[in-house]
C-alpha cells in the first residue's frame, strides 16, 4: 500500500513539473524590437497577405504592413497587456479578401489589447500575440 502511495505521489509531481514548464513564456517589450511576418490568424494560413510588423521598444513604436496599408502606432504597456494608444493607416481598399480579414483581425489585435507569449507553430519559433477574441502568430524577421 506505502508503495502505491509512493508511486502515485511520485507520479503526481512529476505531471505537475511538466506541466508548469509547459506553460508559455511571456516576452518583455524589449525581446520584441526588430520585424515580424504573420503567418496565421486564429489558425489559419495567412502568409500570402504579407503582413508585418515592426516593434520599437524604446520608443514605444509599432510600425508595419497591415496586408494593405503601411500603419503605426504608439503602444503602451499594462503589466503584461500591451496596448495601441493611437493607430493610424491610410483607408485604401484590399484586393483581396485574405488582404481584408488579416487587416481587420490584426487592427482589432492591437487595439483591443495583447499579450506575447514564445510559441511554436508547424515547427517554426516564433510569438503569438493573443487577445481577448484573437490569435496571431508571427515569425522573426530581422532586427
Amino acid at each position: 500500500m506505502l508503495y502505491k502511495k509512493t508511486l502515485l505521489l511520485t507520479l503526481l509531481a512529476s505531471l505537475c513539473t511538466s506541466y508548469l514548464s509547459a506553460q508559455p513564456k511571456s516576452i518583455d517589450l524589449d525581446d520584441l524590437d526588430g520585424n515580424w511576418h504573420l503567418r496565421s490568424v486564429d489558425g489559419k494560413d495567412v502568409r500570402k497577405a504579407r503582413a508585418i510588423l515592426d516593434f520599437d521598444a524604446k520608443h514605444m513604436k509599432l510600425n508595419g504592413f497591415d496586408g494593405c496599408n503601411p500603419m503605426s502606432s504608439e503602444l503602451k504597456a499594462d503589466n503584461t497587456i500591451i496596448k495601441s494608444t493611437k493607430l493610424s493607416t491610410k483607408k485604401n481598399g484590399c484586393r483581396q479578401s485574405i488582404h481584408r480579414y488579416v487587416r481587420t483581425r490584426l487592427h482589432k489585435t492591437v487595439k483591443e489589447g495583447f499579450t506575447v507569449i514564445k510559441a511554436k507553430q508547424n515547427g517554426v519559433d516564433g510569438i503569438l500575440i493573443k487577445s481577448a477574441k484573437h490569435e496571431l502568430f508571427f515569425k522573426w524577421m530581422s532586427s
